[in-house]
């Protein structure tokens, strides 16, 4: 069984390099515990090729197990909320979509600018957002740019686009493919996989939670941490996403007494 080879020919700039230093850096971790990382054997302008991870089956223990490691990965650290993974100056995607790299010292101020507010435009003009709709959506931005969700956590190392499609289950657990890894807030990352729905999610949460336990409330800021995801969505996959992304500013706005 062959490697996983991705071509494209009108790759944007570094493309496959930085999904491939991602990779890596978030391989980094393993070592020390994290979740395993599909081990990259070539990246170029135009290709990406990567070990082909057999198939296994996603059950209680192993989503668990999957937790526990997460945590881990997390823990590794980044060198700032936005930061690349070490040793990269390229660009960062996520997706087909590049995305601002930073170097915040508080998670806000990056998170709103650089994962939200930089796809309002795109998916205005895509036609998924409203115009009358943006300001709920800045409003949200304001608020998480003021602080009104930091914490005293370090930058987490994020995979970044944790939906349940780069979650491959092999017969030794689980493995992380496609990142879009960059310095984060931890919650970030669980509130994807809440977003698209992973198999036996309660047993991911506990066994992250038995290895890093989660700050109160961390529940009720989900809606927080789907504002990137639902913004990125918003520019190329609907409507849907636009209306979802509102939805999500509102409760954001409610959590910390806005409207």
């Amino acid at each position: 069984m062959g490697d996983v080879v991705k071509e494209r020919e009108d790759a944007p700039p570094r493309f496959f390099e930085a999904e491939a230093a991602g990779l890596r850096w978030l391989g980094e971790a393993h070592a020390r515990g994290g979740v395993r990382i599909a081990r990259v054997h070539e990246a170029t302008a135009t290709r990406i090729r990567v070990e082909r991870v057999s198939p296994g089956t996603a059950d209680r223990g192993s989503a668990r197990a999957f937790g526990r490691a997460l945590a881990v990965t997390h823990a590794a650290g980044a060198a700032a909320f936005g930061a690349p993974p070490d040793g990269w100056d390229g660009p960062l995607y996520i997706g087909r979509l590049a995305q601002p790299v930073a170097a915040e010292t508080t998670w806000g101020v990056f998170y709103a600018r650089d994962r939200v507010e930089v796809f309002l435009r795109p998916a205005v003009d895509a036609g998924n957002l409203p115009a009358g709709d943006v300001a709920v959506v800045e409003r949200a931005c304001e608020a998480v740019a003021e602080g009104a969700f930091d914490d005293d956590d370090p930058p987490a190392r994020l995979h970044g686009d944790l939906w349940n499609g780069n979650v491959l289950f092999a017969p030794d657990g689980a493995v992380l493919i496609d990142p879009a890894a960059h310095g984060g807030h931890r919650e970030t990352d669980l509130a994807m996989l809440e977003l698209f729905g992973f198999p036996h999610l309660e047993e991911v949460v506990e066994g992250y939670r038995l290895t890093h336990p989660l700050r109160e409330g961390w529940v009720q800021r989900i809606a927080v941490h789907q504002l990137h995801p639902l913004a990125v969505h918003a520019v190329g996959h609907g409507p849907a996403y636009g209306s979802a992304l509102v939805d999500a500013a509102r409760r954001t706005l409610a959590l910390c007494g806005r409207s």
